[in-house]
């Protein structure tokens, strides 16, 4: 069911948004019988220039962010990041809710590393609160957030303080009631964490037989290994590059279509009133599943409907949990553990961005 539905879903979802980018860039229009179904003629104007400019907007964070994820797959190995944790709890969670600073990884790329790591030792209490934190607190996601909002810049020094405090309530807390391995046994393990993991062993077997003089005597092995690091970098990119490219036009999309299909009065009701108001960003978050880099723009199309509580949820509860990584979690840990992260995450956000509405 899970497969067939990232086999069908996101090809039709992916087309959707290449035929709109078709219309838009020949100024063509959908017949007659689909603007009934689809858009009213009189507001695709408007769809367009909020389509295009939530794009243009977040490309140039999701390049960067993609290009530090590569380099970071490549260069900076397991190891180091483990000798880099420390043994005291409160310490650990602290670290870990940090990490994202010097490790700004995408999540996707994040629960593959943070599996291996708490495999090879590390404490699963870190792993989970850099699995947490670390889509948020990092300065690329800070750096896109302060400039999708440049007229509101506390929004984005709240989602990092909201995230980080978060990620280390719930680390503290796993730290003391959690006994045994949070991961599964059975081997299983998500699409893109196998190739993930595939893609560093076909690394590390290229550098040992490139480290092999009886394999390799005529190649200079420094220029070789330079060579393959490179290649290494440009291969995670153009694969990451695709992988969340069709995240951002499938968000794009959606983000567009609701407020151009749905009308204000729709979301002035949901914004008007705050039980419905968080639950609804938090679940548009969650649906759409789109990288923390560039969803500062899609929420800060919103503004001026929804509060800046609502909008911060949408900004905190999204990166931590989403559509897509909540399947690979529950490829990677046992399934109370994530149905566990989810409920603590969503009861942290509502609280925290509670707070950070009164105080902004």
């Amino acid at each position: 069911m899970r497969t067939t539905l990232f086999r069908i879903g996101t090809p039709a979802l992916a087309i959707g948004c290449l035929i709109m980018i078709f219309l838009i860039a020949t100024n063509r229009e959908l017949p007659a019988v689909a603007w009934n179904v689809i858009l009213n003629p009189a507001n695709f104007q408007s769809f367009k220039i909020l389509f295009i400019s939530i794009i243009l907007e977040a490309f140039p964070f999701i390049l960067l962010g993609i290009l530090f994820s590569a380099l970071l797959q490549v260069f900076v190995t397991d190891e180091m990041i483990r000798r880099m944790m420390p043994r005291n709890p409160v310490a650990g969670v602290l670290v870990g809710g940090l990490l994202g600073i010097f490790f700004p990884l995408c999540e996707c790329g994040m629960i593959p590393v943070v599996r291996r790591l708490i495999r090879k030792g590390m404490p699963a209490y870190i792993g989970i609160v850099y699995l947490l934190a670390g889509p948020i607190v990092n300065p690329i996601v800070f750096s896109s957030t302060f400039m999708a909002f440049r007229t509101s810049p506390e929004i984005a020094y709240a989602r990092m303080i909201a995230a980080f405090v978060i990620a280390v309530l719930i680390g503290l807390l796993l730290s003391r009631f959690m006994k045994q391995s949070p991961l599964r046994t059975d081997g299983r393990h998500a699409a893109k964490g196998v190739a993930h993991f595939h893609h560093e062993n076909n690394v590390r077997v290229h550098d040992h037989l490139q480290s092999n003089p009886h394999l390799h005597n005529t190649i200079d092995f420094k220029k070789g290994r330079i060579r393959s690091k490179i290649s290494s970098t440009m291969s995670h990119a153009s694969e990451e590059f695709f992988e969340m490219g069709q995240y951002l036009l499938i968000g794009a999309l959606l983000t567009a279509v609701i407020q151009t299909v749905v009308g204000r009065d729709v979301l002035v009701g949901f914004a008007g009133e705050p039980m419905f108001a968080y639950p609804f960003m938090m679940a548009f978050a969650f649906i759409l599943s789109i990288c923390s880099t560039s969803d500062a723009f899609i929420a800060a199309s919103f503004n001026g409907i929804f509060q800046p509580g609502p909008l911060l949820a949408f900004l905190v509860f999204g990166p931590m949990v989403d559509f897509k990584n909540t399947l690979m979690l529950m490829s990677t840990f046992k399934l109370r553990i994530v149905a566990l992260l989810i409920a603590l995450t969503a009861v942290l956000t509502v609280a925290a961005t509670l707070i950070a509405e009164v105080i902004l």
